[in-house]
């Protein structure tokens, strides 16, 4: 019984974690829609933290290695953010939204949430949001609603 206790727990802190990335991701997110490179910049430091902290001891050897990978890539893109002009903050954000999306797809989300789709920013873009209301991170206010909803992941 303890060990199906702790076994739990731990399941439950690394959602928490997932999900600590995933709010920090969308508070990125929303930062480019809003234009706003300050915002995203404090927001893609945040996400590094995140990403760093994340506990990986609960998966298979398998899912550890490519979390690992994924875990990886993300924090680069989200320090390039940290760093970074708007335009080269949203460069970074299409790859940063694969890596997340591919965590996802690992370690599952408690919410439900939307990939969307903007078919005009560097050859079609993928990004993940919380509303099924389409708002562009790519280009912000110049073409808020230009996207469509692609798949839902619950």
């Amino acid at each position: 019984m303890l060990l199906l206790v702790v076994s739990f727990a731990n399941a439950q802190s690394g959602d928490v974690k997932s999900e600590a990335i995933l709010s920090d991701y969308f508070s990125l997110k929303d930062a480019l829609v809003g234009d706003d490179a300050k915002k995203a910049a404090q927001s893609g430091t945040k996400l590094v933290a995140a990403l760093k902290a994340f506990d990986l001891s609960k998966y298979s050897k398998e899912d550890k290695k490519e979390l690992a990978d994924i875990i990886e890539a993300a924090t680069e893109h989200a320090e390039h953010i940290a760093k970074s002009a708007i335009d080269h903050q949203r460069e970074h954000f299409k790859m940063l939204s694969k890596d997340i999306t591919d965590m996802v797809a690992i370690t599952g989300t408690k919410n439900t949430l939307y990939e969307q789709f903007c078919p005009m920013y560097d050859k079609g873009s993928a990004w993940l949001s919380t509303s099924k209301e389409v708002r562009n991170p790519y280009y912000g206010s110049g073409m808020l609603k230009c996207g469509k909803v692609q798949k839902t992941i619950q």
